[in-house]
Parts: structure tokens; C-alpha cells; sequence
């Protein structure tokens, strides 16, 4: 069993040496229930820091792990005073078994949050690192707590993803999703964090392990797939790297993705519905956008405006769909700011561009304006007001000179 005071020699070889992780199934629902803590331990207490060699077994990102049969949940409670949160209580808990009764660790840390927490005249937000994600049970635990209780909002950052190929793991993510949840990967960001908050580190830096970042990408792509189109909110750092506009990816160096936002509204400027979609396998995010839209049903005697922020102008296949969905679609009006133009050099995409504009579709650049509206409506900013990087206006007015170049030669080839 792993645990604080037992943690198998493998794991501390894994950490001091570095070698290839281990691949092999999660462990089931049994497993996870089993004890995990140090013995002679009162069950009911729980850590305050962990020592780092649990940390760095326990919470290494892999896509698949074997012999990581205890659940961990670093958390923080906020309470909620106006627009900002106040730091309330801080911890670490785990799975275990007491009183012959096994209790995962989502349901240790309800049962103690209501009875030593939870007042019904404060409001509070609960921040979860977690190194499993809940399996169905405590997902639907968890939700219905937050259905109960709507003074308390809760954000889940998991190390790993239980059982996600299994439908049932998978409705449950879905389940808190809908509930209000955010759920999201630990990024290196919150494995730092994590290693300062709650790691009795000696002050020693957080070593990031291999394929940490490669492995994050992944189970951010499993997790989309699972949630699909909801509002979750985008991450500052995810959106700082996927819509910067420098004409080099910034270090650390990541792969820049396609990602749309998307606003659709009445003409009296009434919201009536938002998300954000991201390329999946062989779908592009505008036709995955173009999908959401049409299972709306919106009614074709009104009329409505669309308003898209995309991190990639489209390529020429979106661009002919996109021309195709609004021709047959003239109640609705299109407007699409992109970060940065793809492949613009290149006549294919040169001409979907000019496309777009001969069919009424609008096609910008974003600038400082559009930039701060897209921080605003579909990031989690934490109330932050939205900070310009380095040469954001110059980069912005670089793309767009680019972009009428292209869009002025389809105008006087009329």
C-alpha cells in the first residue's frame, strides 16, 4: 500500500533516478478505498504538508498509473468577502478506512467541511488539487453538494484522470461540470504551487519530471474530449500562450493550437449563449462551432450576431464550411477577430480569407479591445483586469496591415 510514512522503495528510486513511469490500468474503486495513512493515525485528523517523496510518486502526471493506490486532495478554502477571496483553512487529505467503514477522500473532506466549516451565512470557494480525479460515486457526492449548497462554488485540478475511457467516470466529470465545477489539469503551474503550499519541501525548488508538460497535453485533450463544449473557463496561462499575437512562440516553448470564442447574441446585444471549442482529431474547432450553433434551433425570423475570437484565422476548409453555414444561415450575422493569420503566405488560405469576406462574413485582427472582452467573458481572471503583453498593439497592427493587404487584393480583383 502507499502511503506518508510508506512509501515503497520504487517510488523513491522514481524520484531520485528519473526513469521511464510505469504504464499500466488505474486502480479500481476497491483499491482506492483502501487505507493510505500513517498508522496509529486519528482517522478523523488530516496532514497539513506532505513529504516529497509522496508528492512526487503520487501526483506524477501519467496518463495510465499502476501502484498509485491512494487518492490525495490538497485543498484550500476561501472565503468570499465582496469581489475577493480571503484564505480561510488549508490541507491535505487522503482515502482510508476507519470504523470498518471505507470513505474516499472527496467524502472525508465533505463530512469534515460540514461539520467544522460550512456556516450558511458565508460563502465560500474550495480549491482541489487532486492527484485522481472522483470516480462516479464521489463525483455524484460532490455535485449533489454543490446542488445543496449554493454558497459554495469548488474548482478541481487533477493530477490524472480515473478510469476516463469508462463511461460511467466520465458522466461524472460531466455531472460536476454541470453542477458549477471547474475541473481542469494540473498544469506545471499547480504542481509548483502545490509543492510550496503543501510539500514540506525544506525550501527546495520544485523539479518538474519528464514528459510533465507532454503528458499535461494529453490529459487536457482526454478531458475536452470528456466535457466537450462547456463554460468552463480558459486558464490566464493557456490563454496568454494560445492567443498571444508575437510572431514567436514565447519560452517555455509549447505548441500553439486552434481555439474559437464565441458569443451569440441578440441584435439588442442580449448574450443568449457562449463557449469555446479547440481542435479535436480531424474536427476543427469552427465546425465544431458550426454544430453547436445549428443545434441551437434558432428561430429564422430573428435575427443574430455571432461573435468569434480564434487564436487561428481559418484554413481554407473551415473557411468554405463557414462561408457555406452563413449562406444558408442569412439571419445571422458573423464576425470573426483573429489573434494571428495561418499560413497567409499561401494562396489556398490567402483566398479563404478573401472568401469569407465576400460573403458578409466580418474578418479583423484583434486588438487591446478584443483581447480584454475575450479576458473578460472566457477567463478565469480571478477578477484581474486583463495586462497587455510586451508589444501587443505593434504585433496587432502588424497582422492587420497583413490581412488588408489580402483582403484589399480580392477587392480590386472584382
Amino acid at each position: 500500500m502507499l502511503c506518508k510514512t510508506h512509501t515503497p522503495r520504487a517510488a523513491l528510486r522514481e524520484v531520485t533516478s528519473g526513469p521511464t513511469p510505469w504504464r499500466g490500468l488505474a486502480p479500481s474503486e476497491a483499491e482506492l478505498s483502501q487505507e493510505g495513512g500513517p498508522r496509529g493515525r486519528d482517522s478523523s485528523e488530516h496532514m497539513a504538508r506532505l513529504d516529497p517523496e509522496t508528492f512526487y510518486f503520487q501526483f506524477r502526471n501519467l496518463l495510465y498509473a499502476n501502484r498509485r493506490n491512494c487518492s490525495y486532495i490538497c485543498y484550500k478554502v476561501e472565503r468570499r468577502k465582496y469581489h475577493s477571496r480571503v484564505s480561510f483553512d488549508w490541507g491535505v487529505f487522503h482515502n482510508q478506512v476507519y470504523d470498518g467503514t471505507r470513505c474516499h477522500t472527496e467524502l472525508r473532506f465533505l463530512s469534515w467541511f460540514r461539520a467544522e466549516k460550512l456556516r450558511s451565512n458565508e460563502r465560500y470557494h474550495i480549491t482541489w488539487f487532486m492527484s485522481w480525479s472522483p470516480c462516479m460515486k464521489c463525483a455524484k457526492e460532490v455535485a449533489d453538494f454543490l446542488g445543496r449548497h449554493q454558497n459554495v462554488t469548488l474548482s478541481i485540478f487533477t493530477a490524472r484522470l480515473y478510469n476516463f475511457q469508462e463511461e460511467r467516470s466520465r458522466q461524472g466529470l460531466l455531472r460536476l461540470s454541470d453542477q458549477g465545477a471547474h475541473v481542469d489539469i494540473m498544469s506545471y503551474q499547480e504542481f509548483k504551487y502545490c509543492w510550496k503550499k503543501f510539500v514540506n519541501s525544506q525550501r527546495r525548488p520544485f523539479r518538474p519530471w519528464k514528459k510533465l508538460y507532454r503528458n499535461y497535453q494529453r490529459l487536457v485533450e482526454e478531458l475536452e474530449d470528456i466535457l466537450g463544449n462547456t463554460m468552463n473557463l480558459l486558464r490566464e496561462i493557456l490563454f496568454k500562450q494560445q492567443f498571444g499575437n508575437q510572431p514567436r512562440v514565447p519560452a517555455p516553448y509549447y505548441r500553439r493550437k486552434t481555439y474559437l470564442c464565441y458569443q451569440l447574441k441578440q441584435l439588442n446585444d442580449l448574450t443568449l449563449d457562449r463557449g469555446c471549442f479547440r481542435n479535436k482529431k480531424q474536427r476543427h474547432a469552427e465546425i465544431r462551432f458550426i454544430d453547436k450553433i445549428n443545434s441551437l434551433d434558432l428561430n429564422p425570423s430573428q435575427s443574430y450576431k455571432i461573435i468569434c475570437y480564434i487564436t487561428w484565422s481559418p484554413c481554407p476548409n473551415c473557411a468554405n464550411e463557414l462561408v457555406n453555414f452563413i449562406t444558408r444561415n442569412n439571419h445571422l450575422k458573423l464576425e470573426i477577430f483573429a489573434s494571428r493569420l495561418y499560413f497567409h503566405w499561401i494562396k489556398p488560405f490567402k483566398m479563404g480569407l478573401q472568401d469569407l469576406q465576400k460573403a458578409g462574413i466580418s474578418v479583423a485582427v484583434m486588438t487591446h479591445t478584443e483581447f480584454e472582452d475575450c479576458w473578460e467573458q472566457f477567463v478565469d481572471n480571478q477578477s484581474r483586469p486583463f495586462q497587455p503583453w510586451d508589444k501587443l498593439e505593434q504585433y496587432s497592427a502588424s497582422i492587420r496591415r497583413r490581412l488588408q493587404r489580402i483582403l484589399t487584393i480580392n477587392h480590386l480583383n472584382k
